[in-house]
């Protein structure tokens, strides 16, 4: 996959680039495997914003992505899909009882190809099958959190976690955000990296194509009247530090641990602060 320059014709596309779509196979997606998706606009249940700056964006429809595939079977990738949900693509497959599963794209999969799921099978790419049978040093995506459950993480594009070690019916992971952790080895994973590893050199380039996204204007503090945030106020002039960051609500947030997840501390050898701390 490459990055796509424009040659400028407006203000707007001298920075934008866009990503090639050659590994999309067909732009119809299967009507069985859509779900509508209502626009929440960030709001909550109760109509309470909960996340800024959303709202607007072009209508979607829900991809139903299977991330726990039966075991034991062989399946055959049909379509290679763009799904306006996430930043990976989707592969459309079918198993030996011919029924259909939209699942997350690997670099490797293309249309034709095969892959299988289980314990006792061969290593190689997109192959699903509990961490205990994977060798050492094997890069992963999909990988589970509580067996039986499914993919639950490195789902994103380009991403791959890679296995470092198994001991004592745990296996060691380096995750992409640099973070050691320890899964059960029970715990099931697809061999290969996730599909669309450009995704994130992609530059938006234009104001519009981030509205269509759904994604409104930010604002910042500084500019605001000092009753509308803690950086607001003043003549105009240089503003000054004064303070550490706050969010509009008093709140610290650079450095501001948001993290009380407690249970699961034990689980992470490294977290992926370790390299930034002085």
């Amino acid at each position: 996959m490459a990055i796509k320059a424009y040659r400028p014709m407006t203000p707007a596309q001298r920075q934008k680039t866009t990503e090639d779509y050659d590994q999309i196979t067909t732009k119809k997606p299967m009507k069985l495997l859509l779900k509508s998706k209502k626009q929440q606009a960030g709001k909550n249940n109760q109509g309470r914003i909960t996340v800024r700056h959303r709202g607007g964006g072009v209508k979607r429809h829900y991809r139903l992505v299977t991330y726990n595939l039966p075991k034991d079977l062989k399946y055959t990738v049909e379509e290679i899909e763009y799904d306006p949900n996430r930043s990976a693509r989707i592969a459309r497959v079918k198993d030996e009882k011919g029924t259909y599963y939209y699942v997350i794209a690997d670099t490797s999969m293309r249309k034709g190809a095969t892959f299988r799921t289980g314990a006792e099978i061969e290593i190689e790419n997109s192959n699903r099958m509990p961490l205990e049978n994977i060798p050492v040093g094997t890069f992963v995506y999909g990988v589970e959190l509580t067996p039986g459950r499914g993919a639950q993480m490195v789902r994103a594009a380009g991403a791959s976690a890679q296995l470092m070690a198994k001991e004592d019916g745990y296996a060691t992971l380096k995750m992409p955000s640099g973070e050691v952790r320890k899964v059960l080895v029970a715990c099931e994973a697809s061999i290969g990296t996730v599909s669309n590893e450009q995704h994130q050199n992609v530059k938006i380039g234009a104001a519009g194509r981030r509205r269509r996204k759904g994604i409104r204007p930010t604002v910042r503090g500084v500019v605001m009247n000092a009753s509308d945030h803690p950086h607001g106020g003043g003549d105009g002039g240089r503003h000054g530090s004064g303070k550490a960051p706050r969010t509009p609500w008093g709140q610290l947030t650079l450095g501001y641990r948001t993290r009380h997840n407690k249970k699961t501390n034990k689980m992470i050898v490294r977290s992926r602060h370790e390299g930034k701390r002085k």
